[in-house]
């Protein structure tokens, strides 16, 4: 009878693959950011796309603080 052969150990996905994670996080909550914003500039009949800049802005600070609260170090006592 053959002996089973035994996995080899799970070990921690590289490094690349959280920051590509990130990345594609980031574009999404700036793209979805901004096309929220163009819509409201669709709507609002404005000439100046006030909407437009402030959901590019306003995502791309929330993009922002969600990557730096992903890779700052956990404080954990």
């Amino acid at each position: 009878m053959e002996k089973p052969k035994s996995k080899p150990p799970q070990t921690d996905s590289p490094v690349y693959v959280k920051y590509f994670g990130l990345a594609f996080q980031m574009c999404t909550i700036i793209g979805l950011g901004s096309y929220l914003g163009y819509r409201l500039h669709l709507r609002s009949n404005m000439e100046f796309p006030l909407y437009l800049l402030l959901g590019c802005f306003i995502s791309t600070a929330i993009a922002f603080y969600q990557l730096f609260k992903s890779i700052s170090p956990n404080k954990k006592k």
